[in-house]
């Protein structure tokens, strides 16, 4: 058996990077296909290896979880932009982050935000009218945004900062994406890209900060403690635990991260249920029975069974976040070949979720996979879209909570029509964004 996985070649120098930057998601795909469940190509100067089999997933994400890090291997961007907040952190400082972080997540606390995050969808329908067309990814986003910033900062955003993040999330999402030659170029040289990045990111920490300086404001110790991120952070800070590098790089990383990927989620689900009117209205019974024109609560959520599938199978489709990498430490053995330390591990979400080996007909949109027996017979890291093991996304219950009392208070008084006659294209960074504007026109139920 030959020692080395099998894989496409590549050319000098970039090797296989300007493949997988004119499509990621098609590059990963014929990989997959082609080459089985260890995969090997070069990514500029980096060796990478695909790793798409669900035990090797797990073996990585759970069982030898200490053995592999954070890629160092990406370049600074990502460090100047989340710094050591969650997403990006080793070691003590991770494990401290997230322990100090992890109460503002406990689902006891998640749900006495329901009816806040009911209010803002309803704010976002009262500006909207049945005929319209609507950005429905923009519109999504923009919710999002502001209930991360009532659930995490304790506060509330208003829509003139809703538009700065907004207009600022391009540039800042365009430097990441797959470019072929980004690797020969320092992150220092004054180009047009990085110039503009870093006038986005200079902008949205200045909202960061004055969201901070806000709610540091209201801080007066008396009654209960406010458990969001930002007060627990702030109380940390003022006892020595933390500093003000600190509550930047957590509070950056919460606004963004916090926002995107159920902003994608809810956008995903709302394109397909426009291309499946049967299960579009199965998802309006299961609503309409159970709410009877009603706002959402808590309590329904826990209900939503076959919404909560709907969502399921969106997130298996179109996982925002698309793939992950790890670097290991020491080398390791992964679907039979040596893996060496200090290689890029790609754990790819599109691959996996797609695969005809765990899924029957993965490419149909099919709900009721989540309900009938076939979601016992599946292996556990078939599906992954919240990562797994002991960095898996904290934010987990808090973005299925949401993304389920949206469609609830929305299903019940608009269907959403894609407008296009062809399918939108995928554009690949940090998450996966549509390429085109979503545009679905709102018709009154």
């Amino acid at each position: 058996m030959s020692t080395e996985p099998p894989g496409p070649k590549g050319v000098p120098v970039i090797g296989n990077s300007g493949q997988y930057a004119r499509d990621p998601f098609e590059f990963i795909t014929a990989c997959a296909e082609a080459y089985g469940d260890v995969v090997h190509f070069e990514l500029g100067p980096i060796d990478t290896y695909m790793i798409t089999n669900p035990t090797d997933i797990e073996r990585v994400l759970v069982t030898d979880d200490a053995k592999y890090t954070k890629p160092k291997f990406q370049d600074d961007a990502i460090g100047d932009l989340l710094g050591e907040g969650l997403l990006l952190s080793e070691g003590d400082t991770w494990r401290k982050q997230r322990e100090l972080a992890q109460p503002a997540f406990l689902m006891s606390r998640l749900s006495g935000l329901s009816d806040q995050m009911v209010d803002y969808t309803v704010g976002m329908l009262d500006d909207w009218t049945g005929g319209e067309v609507v950005n429905v990814h923009l519109e999504m986003a923009r919710l999002t945004v502001k209930i991360i910033v009532e659930a995490m900062f304790g506060s509330t955003i208003d829509d003139e900062r809703v538009r700065t993040v907004q207009e600022n999330l391009e540039p800042l999402g365009s430097r990441f994406e797959p470019n072929p030659f980004r690797f020969a170029i320092p992150d220092w040289a004054p180009t047009k890209e990085n110039r503009e990045y870093k006038r986005a990111l200079s902008t949205i920490e200045e909202v960061v900060w004055d969201l901070i300086d806000e709610r540091e404001g209201t801080q007066d110790g008396d009654g209960e403690e406010p458990m969001d991120l930002l007060s627990i952070l702030l109380r940390a800070r003022a006892e020595g635990r933390q500093t003000d590098e600190n509550l930047r790089d957590e509070m950056v990383t919460m606004l963004l991260a916090g926002h995107d990927t159920t902003a994608l989620t809810l956008t995903y689900t709302w394109y397909l249920l426009s291309q499946h009117p049967e299960v579009e209205a199965r998802v309006h019974e299961e609503l309409d029975s159970l709410l009877g024109g009603d706002r959402p609560t808590f309590a329904d959520v826990r209900q939503m069974e076959y919404t909560e599938a709907v969502l399921n199978e969106a997130m298996r489709l179109y996982p925002p976040v698309y793939t992950i990498f790890r670097e290991p430490q020491v080398d390791v053995r992964l679907g039979g070949y040596r893996i060496p330390e200090g290689s890029a591990v790609m754990l790819s979400q599109w691959a996996v979720h797609r695969s005809p080996r765990y899924w029957d007909d993965p490419l149909e949109f099919d709900p009721d996979r989540w309900l009938d027996e076939r979601a016992d017979d599946r292996p556990r890291f078939a599906y992954f879209p919240f990562g797994g093991g002991p960095r898996f996304c904290i934010g987990k219950q808090l973005s299925l909570l949401e993304a389920r009392l949206i469609l609830g208070t929305v299903c019940q008084e608009y269907r959403l029509e894609y407008e296009r006659d062809e399918p939108f294209d995928l554009r690949g960074s940090l998450t996966m964004h549509p390429r085109q504007p979503m545009e679905m026109r709102l018709v009154e139920r």
